[in-house]
């Protein structure tokens, strides 16, 4: 894979969860930022999305916040991101995450994130983009999703190959190994996508 230096998380916006989760958004932002990256994200200030990204500044790392203006006008937007951008639409803040990142990380959330999480990978399906995706699976939360995508292949509304589209792992560690193991783009970057 050419050089990532910027990832985009997906994470979920509740406080209301596993301290475990917790630690996960917080060793990732950390992660990020310690391997000189740039942390790119929903702009929230709440949840999984506010921990990642405070983790991040808090280890010097430069963090972009992509959030609609009807979520900051209820005050939840990230007010000291290294740059927050406050944008019309949920799809012009989904199309902006896509163009400033270089790779995805899907981490525990709701249906937000799901929505996130299975637009890229559809985008990715239709070769709309090549990036890396890589879901963190901390304590087997993604499982019911992976056992989901299985039911989805063995009915023959997905194709086996579709596993492809994304890689899972446990641990935050192991989200740079695969990145570091991710191929080439074979999409040409100058393809304009919808």
């Amino acid at each position: 894979m050419g050089e990532i230096r910027s990832l985009c998380v997906y994470c979920g916006s509740s406080s209301r969860v596993d301290e475990i989760y917790q630690q996960a958004a917080h060793a990732m932002g950390t992660a990020i930022a310690e391997r000189g990256m740039q942390l790119v994200y929903g702009g929230g200030r709440v949840g999984l999305m506010g921990i990642a990204a405070d983790a991040a500044l808090a280890a010097g790392g430069r963090v972009v916040g992509i959030i609609p203006e009807h979520l900051q006008s209820k005050e939840v937007g990230h007010q000291t991101l290294s740059e927050l951008l406050v944008v019309d639409s949920m799809h012009t803040r989904k199309r902006m995450m896509v163009e400033r990142s270089d790779a995805f990380i899907v981490l525990p959330g709701g249906l937000g994130t799901l929505d996130e999480a299975f637009e890229i990978l559809t985008w990715r399906q239709l070769r709309l983009h090549d990036k890396p995706v890589v879901v963190l699976n901390t304590r087997g939360y993604w499982d019911p999703l992976l056992k989901l995508v299985e039911h989805l292949i063995d009915s023959g509304f997905a194709r086996p190959e579709h596993r492809d589209l994304y890689t899972v792992v446990s641990e935050v560690e192991e989200v740079f190994a695969e990145l570091a193991r991710a191929p080439a783009p074979t999409v040409d970057p100058k393809e304009k996508w919808l």
